[in-house]
């Protein structure tokens, strides 16, 4: 078996260093967003959500104990360990070393998501753990590796490819008909600058792209379980794919990470190829370590089951994780595909009183679309977690010929509006540049758009990233007494 996958001495180097840099953004993303989204004066505090989630459902170190200052404790923690391990110096020691480290990197991120409520409800979230758990048991530098994670990681890769791609086939009709590229780079949470020029590509271009996604999702993943050559083809389609994702669009570190894991399709033969490579002796395994790794391929085929009749069954779950440490999941991504972009723009004013003339301006964010002129940028793998909870809030209303109407409004956009109202600056740094600076508004509302790219002749002669339609009125405007202190929560 050895001879047919080949060595993985490279294959884990790279693994290591990857899965390193991608829980360097997820650490810092934390220490910039978690403290004004979670905290405890935040959008979703933690500590009411531990009273109702008992540890057995969300096992957190912060069930002991929650401040604040102890959560900022473990994100640095995490990025400061991120660092060692992305740098190697983790896994240049001994076996307890890269053992503690990769662990702690596990062990921390599990507390954050597990308390991180719909701000961390994203498929990515399990993706990380699941393959940061693996991390674990890949071993230092010094030390033989084994196929046991390595093939864990190859089953995780072809769990999210082959999941994507299904739950495209039984989701949406355009993924069928091959019309999804006609709407997706428009509507999708957060464009990027190439994402424009990507949905004005010509028709025929776009449906032959859903094809070749098709081809990449549902057949190439096959390859994985191939001899090591088939498996290299198949890593390299897997990344080239995952590469024109990263082009034409921001999913935070779910593409990168998804690039990660195609590492685990290489075998060093291969990968010696295209790198530099050095002799240098390994050591074997103890004999301990070993029985800890069958048993780990024994409790991964267990846990397996379940996302494996998901894959087979016709009413498959997108992303689903079975247990509470995340392991083993179900993966996919857009299943359905909306067709048109719709944005909620949050607007303030500081006229007292309101009338027809009152000068209303909007709240800017950071990835997500409002102001006509300005371009998108590239943000993955970075993770602006309030812009994209923003981009889901269209999905809940019901535009009709007269206007906007909602099935009410979730917590957290309710105490953002609150939090803005009482001009919060932790709130506020999650936005570009307020247009009050620290003054506190008098209202703030939310107007309802839509949204349309506009073409290339369209941008050369406005210099307009975007075009836009008002629908109606979203939210209807919440006032501020005057000279009055807005309470902490509704």
């Amino acid at each position: 078996m050895s001879s047919w996958l080949g060595g993985f001495v490279l294959t884990r180097l790279l693994l290591q260093r990857g899965l390193g840099a991608i829980y360097c953004f997820a650490f810092l993303n934390a220490v910039c967003q978690f403290r004004a989204l979670l905290g405890e004066h935040g959008l979703l505090p933690v500590p009411a959500y531990l009273k109702r989630a008992p540890f057995a459902e969300a096992p957190s170190i912060f069930h002991l104990y929650y401040s604040d200052r102890l959560a900022k404790g473990v994100c640095w923690s995490g990025l400061v360990l991120s660092v060692l391990a992305v740098s190697g110096v983790s896994d240049a020691g001994p076996l307890w070393l890269s053992l503690a480290v990769w662990s702690l990197l596990y062990v921390l991120y599990l507390s954050i998501v597990n308390v991180g409520q719909t701000f961390y409800a994203f498929g990515w979230e399990s993706m990380l753990l699941e393959a940061g758990f693996f991390a674990v048991f890949l071993g230092p530098s010094g030390m033989a590796p084994s196929l046991v994670p390595v093939l864990a990681l190859r089953w995780m890769l072809f769990r999210v490819e082959l999941g994507a791609g299904l739950i495209k086939l039984r989701g949406d009709s355009c993924w069928r008909d091959l019309t999804c590229l006609y709407y997706h780079h428009e509507t999708q949470p957060l464009p990027n600058p190439l994402s424009a020029y990507f949905h004005h590509l010509p028709k025929l271009f776009q449906r032959m792209s859903v094809a070749f996604s098709h081809f990449v999702q549902l057949l190439v993943p096959f390859g994985l379980g191939g001899p090591k050559w088939v498996a290299a083809v198949a890593g390299c389609l897997l990344v080239f794919h995952q590469l024109l994702l990263i082009l034409s669009g921001n999913y935070a570190w779910l593409n990168w990470l998804t690039v990660v894991l195609c590492f685990s399709a290489f075998s060093d033969q291969g990968l010696g190829l295209v790198l530099p490579t050095a002799t240098s002796t390994v050591a074997a395994r103890p004999v301990m370590f070993d029985w800890v790794l069958y048993a780990l391929g024994a409790v991964t085929l267990l846990l397996s089951i379940k996302p494996t009749l998901n894959l087979f069954s016709k009413r498959q779950a997108m992303n689903k994780t079975y247990n509470p440490l995340h392991l083993v999941g179900s993966y996919g991504a857009f299943g359905s595909v909306t067709r048109q972009r719709y944005e909620v723009v949050l607007e303030g004013t500081l006229d007292d009183q309101l009338s027809e003339s009152t000068h209303w301006r909007a709240y800017e964010f950071k990835g997500k679309p409002s102001d006509l002129q300005r371009w998108p940028r590239q943000w993955s793998p970075y993770h602006l977690r309030l812009d994209w909870l923003m981009w889901f809030l269209p999905l809940r209303a019901v535009v009709t010929r007269t206007g906007v109407s909602t099935r009410g409004q979730p917590v957290w956009f309710m105490r953002l509006v609150r939090r803005l109202l009482g001009a919060d600056a932790a709130t506020l740094a999650l936005l570009r540049p307020s247009p009050f600076g620290a003054q506190r508004p008098r209202y703030v509302r939310a107007t309802f758009y839509q949204y349309r790219m506009a073409t290339a002749a369209e941008r050369r002669r406005t210099g307009a990233y975007w075009k836009r339609s008002y629908v109606g009125e979203y939210l209807a405007p919440l006032s501020r007494p005057p000279h009055a202190e807005l309470p902490a929560d509704d």
